[in-house]
């Protein structure tokens, strides 16, 4: 890609994001507009709908962005959870990797690879020359300013590292900074620090919790004539006599849950039919799109719906009675009473009485307890074989995507497109922005596909599927944004990976520095106008829209979303990799890396607190794979490293480079040992602690007379669909009665 041509694509979404940053602060102040930008407040009554008229809400401003930024990282924690606050830190951690490997590589790397002579270079027509010029291919062979680049490999590993420690320990480590070879560890080690620490920290100051007092036991024997319940119940009054409060057995209920969905969809279509003041609105035709057919009542044809429903339900109900599941949820009196039995077997045979952390009840994913064992062992091996497929089928679109990044080889496929290929603009359009468009529209559909595959897998909870389904997501970006693009151009690199893995520096070496110009143009492209239609809410918008004005009821499904983690943090991760791969390849993407992480945590900021509201809370759990994903791409990096030193005839260099994987890994060992049983359970000092807090905690008695229901699966309760209906935003299933 030449120089002109990242120009356009910058051109292009710069525009973009100027039409919809200024479209959004002009409609998020129209009353019409406050379910689709302000969901949250809505729902939390802090948004009034006025339709008060004055000037100001037609003028675009900024006023949202000093919103956004204001609020502490405490009060963020209070309004959003840990999640929000770990999801944020990934920002800060980023901004300040970047921001210092901006000021080596802008300042110093950049001007080295442009002055190289390694490629010939005409300054008097810059903008068709390619950005190659801008990167390590440049610099010539055997060049003592190689080394610059090799120290700063060093450097710009020991930093990360450092920072991402502190992140979860809660106490710097700037001593460490002094150490050459030892920087970038220093930011990463900040950063684990941190977000240990904190997530300690909500433990300790968290009232008690129904999952924090509970277990889910699965495997449970049962004997001829007795029920799943007797055993449980005569098991650990047995074994567990002093800390065993309850139990509540699992059932069957997907038929109920389907009666129980349709019934919720009426209930509030009835109530936002009886909020309205004109009657007119209650009549419509009962044909096509209602201008056709008979004239009828909705509010009389809602009412018989959901009486017919509540019948079918007590019924359905009354059958599923008995149709139990192996498996209870189990509730101690104590927190460590609760560990004990998590961590410790409970039979003499493995498979029976198998115990895992119950999620909150509000997470509990209940299909998978209507799944048979074989079911899911099948479908974990169906779902492995779908996501190799749709690995390799995301081929196709990467080899459209880079065929369009060369006009030869677009030129040979479409021989008619020669004259049009020839139009300067149309060259640049082709060629700078619309292979990223055309990617960016592919990888949208993967997200929701990632959450089916993990659902099928058989975790209990959304929040488990939900990082099931990011971890997915995060190495499928990897695999078919990175490496296949980088490798799309021969089937030759594709084979030697295979068959000689010792050539794997060398070709990434060869092949990674060529698709600099593509990647800068995809961040550009997939990062900044990412964030602007983001916060534009361009779908959300259409849809209140047309409900508004054509359907009349858009308030009747209002429901406030929650952030789709396993969408938004694989793609922030992808550009941490992008950013620390091109460091010393390319420094020219810098940058624009660094653009893209200041506009995402002002535009997230302002979501969490606006839009997304948290379902469930999983604890920051989500770190350990921003860990993972921050330790491969440093290896990623220095392996490219050792290879291109090679081929830049500098084996010293490439020598003195092995020992940094190394000792990245070693580190990274360190701190699955140091940090990872954290974010897996908590110890014993904490619980015993808790738990003699609440010794003289009043509330305590109220909270155990709550966890005896808190897992009773809802579809069970029963629901009183009548003289409800004045409640137009509660839903059904929370006013139930057990």
């Amino acid at each position: 890609m030449i120089l002109s041509a990242l120009l356009t694509s910058v051109g292009i979404n710069l525009g973009l994001c100027f039409l919809f940053f200024t479209l959004y602060s002009i409609l998020r102040k129209q009353p019409g507009n406050v379910n689709v930008y302000a969901p949250r407040l809505v729902a939390e009554g802090k948004s009034p709908r006025t339709n008060h008229f004055n000037l100001d809400r037609l003028l675009p401003s900024a006023s949202w962005v000093t919103r956004a930024w204001h609020p502490s990282e405490e009060e963020l924690l209070s309004i959003s959870g840990l999640d929000a606050v770990v999801f944020m830190r990934i920002f800060i951690f980023s901004l300040r990797v970047f921001a210092f490997a901006g000021i080596i590589g802008v300042f110093i790397l950049l001007p080295i690879n442009y002055l190289g002579n390694q490629l010939s270079i005409d300054f008097s027509d810059l903008p068709n020359k390619s950005l190659d010029s801008f990167s390590i291919s440049n610099v010539d062979n055997g060049s003592n300013r190689l080394w610059i680049h090799f120290s700063a490999g060093y450097v710009f590993t020991g930093v990360t590292l450092i920072i991402s420690f502190d992140l979860y320990e809660g106490y710097g480590f700037t001593s460490l900074l002094l150490m050459f070879s030892l920087e970038w560890s220093a930011v990463f080690f900040i950063e684990y620090s941190y977000i240990s620490a904190k997530r300690i920290a909500c433990f300790n100051s968290s009232t008690p919790q129904p999952h924090q007092f509970t277990i889910l036991v699965s495997g449970i024997p049962v004997s001829s004539g007795r029920r799943v319940g007797e055993s449980v119940e005569s098991f650990f009054n047995e074994y567990h006599p002093s800390t065993y409060l309850s139990h509540t057995v699992v059932r069957r209920t997907s038929k109920l849950q389907r009666i129980i969905d349709d019934g919720e969809k009426l209930y509030r279509r009835l109530g936002h039919l009886k909020s309205k003041k004109h009657t007119q609105q209650r009549f419509r035709r009962d044909g096509f799109l209602g201008l056709s057919g008979r004239r009828v009542d909705l509010l009389d044809q809602y009412e018989k719906k959901l009486e017919d429903l509540e019948d079918n339900l007590r019924i359905e109900q009354s059958l599923l009675a008995g149709e139990e599941v192996r498996a209870a949820f189990v509730s101690f009196k104590s927190r460590i009473g609760a560990a004990v039995a998590l961590h410790v077997q409970q039979g003499v045979d493995p498979t029976e009485w198998v115990t895992e952390q119950a999620p909150e009840p509000q997470d509990v994913y209940w299909p998978f307890f209507s799944a048979s064992f074989l079911k899911r062992w099948i479908c974990k091996l169906v779902v492995v074989v779908a996501y190799i497929l749709l690995t390799v089928s995301f081929l196709i679109p990467v080899v459209i995507v880079q065929g369009l990044t060369h006009l030869d080889q677009l030129e040979i496929w479409f021989p008619f497109l020669k004259g049009v290929l020839t139009i300067t603009f149309v060259s640049q359009v082709i060629t700078g922005y619309l292979p990223n468009l055309i990617l960016q529209l592919f990888l949208s559909l993967v997200p929701p596909i990632m959450i089916v595959f993990s659902s099928m897998q058989g975790y209990i909870s959304f929040s488990e599927i939900q990082k099931s389904a990011c971890t997915k997501m995060l190495w499928f970006t990897i695999w078919n944004i990175f490496f296949a693009n980088v490798l799309s151009g021969s089937v030759l690199y594709q084979v030697n990976i295979i068959l000689e893995p010792k050539e794997i520096p060398k070709i990434l070496a060869e092949v990674v520095p060529a698709q600099a110009s593509f990647f800068i143009a995809y961040v550009v492209t997939s990062g900044w106008t990412s964030l602007s239609s983001e916060i534009f809410r361009m779908f959300p918008l259409i849809c209140s829209f047309v409900k508004q004005n054509f359907t009349g009821h858009d308030d009747e499904e209002f429901q406030v979303p929650s952030i789709p983690y396993h969408k938004e943090i694989p793609s922030i991760l992808f550009f941490g990799l992008l950013g620390v791969t091109y460091f010393f390849l390319a420094p020219l993407i810098i940058p624009f890396i660094l653009v893209y992480f200041c506009l995402a945590y002002i535009v997230y900021r302002s979501q969490l607190l606006n839009v997304y509201a948290p379902k469930y809370e999983t604890g920051g759990k989500f770190w350990p794979i921003v860990h993972n994903s921050t330790i491969f791409s440093l290896v990623l990096m220095h392996i490219i490293a050792i290879g291109i030193f090679g081929l830049k005839k500098l084996p010293l260099a490439s020598s003195l480079t092995i020992p940094l994987p190394v000792l990245t890994l070693i580190f990274n060992e360190y701190c699955r040992k140091r940090f990872l049983p954290i974010f897996s359970g908590y110890s014993v000092e904490c619980l015993i602690n808790r738990d003699r807090q609440d010794r003289s905690d009043p509330t305590m008695v109220e909270f155990r007379d709550k966890l005896l229901t808190a897992y009773q699966d809802p579809a069970l309760k029963s629901i009183q669909y009548s003289g409800s209906i004045g409640r137009l935003k509660s839903p059904l299933l929370h006013s139930a009665v057990a």
